[in-house]
């Protein structure tokens, strides 16, 4: 009968599209959602730009790939050099030494006659001091050559300025041809570094005295330690 045909068919169709329904939703494989979880389809979470995500990557890489400057670390902070100052060498050692002059250059003498003065300069050097320098004069006899003095009398007189008095005072002359030994010398003056001294003498030769000619020989004693302290000085001399 077609009245009863027509809703059963339509059961039938509302029955197919229920099964076919329940196949979609139903299916074993689909993984069990937790309650209050939301879920993005896979549509939507295609939907977001992979722009944001390589940006992230790269900004994080590269902050932490990136080199610290140097003046940002304590440890690697640089001082800069101070100023150089400049090594002052120390000065070269000097020696004690003896200048002796006179007007004409030499002692020229007269029997007789006016004494002639000459001057002993004694400038000492850096290295050491003295507490006891002995100017020591002796005039030398050359025994047999032409013109020398003959004998060690006294045909001259050696005098000596005293600077604290301000006269003349007796000096010793030694006359001979040998040396004398430098310990049996006493006397002296200081003289401390780099200090100069400069002591006047004056020679006359005596009426009876000897002519010729003979060098005088000016020479410094050191009498603390018995030796010279510096090498002899020949002044040139003649007596007419």
């Amino acid at each position: 009968m077609p009245a009863s045909r027509g809703p059963g068919r339509a059961l039938s169709a509302a029955a197919v599209a229920a099964v076919l329904l329940s196949g979609t939703t139903g299916c074993g494989d689909e993984p069990t959602k937790e309650p209050g979880v939301a879920s993005v389809s896979p549509s939507v979470a295609g939907s977001v730009p992979a722009s944001a995500d390589a940006s992230a990557s790269f900004s994080a890489s590269a902050s932490a790939s990136a080199p610290v400057p140097a003046s940002a670390s304590p440890s690697a902070a640089v001082t800069p050099p101070g100023p150089t100052r400049a090594v002052t060498p120390p000065p070269a050692p000097t020696r004690l030494t003896v200048a002796v002059d006179t007007r004409g250059g030499r002692l020229a003498l007269v029997r007789g006659g006016a004494p002639q003065e000459f001057t002993v300069t004694l400038r000492n050097g850096n290295t050491a001091e003295y507490r006891h320098l002995l100017v020591a004069l002796q005039m030398e006899i050359l025994v047999g050559e032409p013109g020398a003095p003959q004998g060690s009398g006294p045909g001259f007189r050696l005098e000596r300025f005293d600077p604290a008095s301000g006269s003349w005072r007796p000096a010793d002359l030694r006359i001979a041809n040998d040396v004398k030994p430098p310990s049996q010398f006493t006397g002296g003056s200081p003289l401390a570094r780099e200090a100069v001294r400069v002591e006047r003498y004056r020679l006359r030769a005596t009426a009876g005295g000897p002519t010729g000619s003979s060098p005088v020989v000016v020479s410094l004693i050191d009498t603390d330690a018995d030796h010279e302290a510096t090498a002899h000085v020949v002044l040139g001399h003649s007596t007419a």
